[in-house]
C-alpha cells in the first residue's frame, strides 16, 4: 500500500460539482492499493501516517503528529500510484489490486485512522474526482507500507 500524504491547510474532493470530502488543517492522503496488500498493510500504514511529526512545534519544527494537533485527514483512492512508467509511453497498472480488493482496504484504512480518534473525510471510490488543496510548507512525503521507498 502506498501513499502520498500532504500536509494542509485545507483540501476538498469534487465529485460532478458536489463536494463529497472536505478537511481544514491535516493531512490530503492519496491511497494506492497494490494486489498484494493486505488488512495489515492498511493497519500499519493508517499508524504511520497519523504518528508522523511534520507538524511545526512553537519553536517551528517538524515535531507534533496529526494526532498532536487534532488535525484531519482526507483519503482519496488512487491506483495510479501503483503505474509502473519504466516501459515505453503508457503507464502498466498490473500491479494494482482489482476494484473489490482496493475498495475493501481502502475501507479498512479509513476506518483504522478513524479507529486512531481522527477526523477522516473521504473522496469517492472509483469516480473521476476533482481534488482541491493548499498544501501547506509545502511538505509532501511517500510512505510505503512495503517500505519499497
Amino acid at each position: 500500500m502506498r501513499a502520498v500524504v500532504q500536509r494542509v491547510s485545507r483540501a476538498k474532493v469534487t465529485v460532478a460539482g458536489e463536494v463529497v470530502g472536505e478537511i481544514e488543517r491535516g493531512l490530503l492522503v492519496l491511497l494506492g492499493v497494490s494486489e498484494d496488500d493486505t488488512q495489515d498493510d492498511a493497519s500499519y500504514l493508517a499508524e504511520k501516517i497519523v504518528s508522523l511529526r511534520i507538524f511545526p512545534d512553537d519553536d517551528e519544527k517538524m515535531n507534533r503528529s496529526l494526532l498532536d494537533v487534532a488535525g484531519r485527514m482526507l483519503v482519496v483512492s488512487q491506483f495510479t500510484l501503483y503505474g509502473d512508467c519504466r516501459k515505453g509511453r503508457r503507464p502498466s497498472f498490473i500491479k494494482a489490486a482489482r476494484p473489490e480488493q482496493a475498495d475493501n482496504l481502502y475501507r479498512i484504512f479509513v476506518a483504522e485512522v478513524q479507529g486512531r480518534g481522527v477526523p477522516t473525510a473521504t473522496g469517492r471510490f472509483q469516480t473521476h474526482m476533482d481534488v482541491e488543496l493548499v498544501n501547506d510548507g509545502p511538505v509532501t512525503l511517500l510512505v510505503d507500507s512495503r517500505k519499497e521507498f
